[in-house]
């Protein structure tokens, strides 16, 4: 399992908001995604995997709890799948 680090709204290193992203082929358990989440110490981290139509299910997580939405941790799991996973923008 990798985990990446992605600072969005940001075009140079550490600016904007970071996010930590990890790519999953399927859902760990709720407790460890709470757990290296919270060892990650970061506003969110997100946890994406694929799905067989081809898209992608995504769970954001804040140190203390999972939350509904987050923006800037979705806009850096794009980007890991745009440039690291290969996954289409289309």
């Amino acid at each position: 399992m990798r985990m990446y680090q992605v600072d969005a709204f940001a075009d140079q290193l550490f600016a904007g908001n970071p996010a930590a992203v990890l790519v999953l082929e399927d859902w760990l358990p709720d407790a460890l995604m709470l757990a290296i989440t919270r060892e990650n110490n970061l506003a969110e981290t997100a946890f994406v995997k694929p799905r067989p139509d081809g898209a992608w299910d995504l769970r954001w997580f804040a140190p203390a709890y999972e939350v509904d939405f987050c923006g800037h941790a979705t806009l850096a799991t794009a980007h890991i799948l745009f440039t690291q996973k290969g996954a289409d923008p289309n």
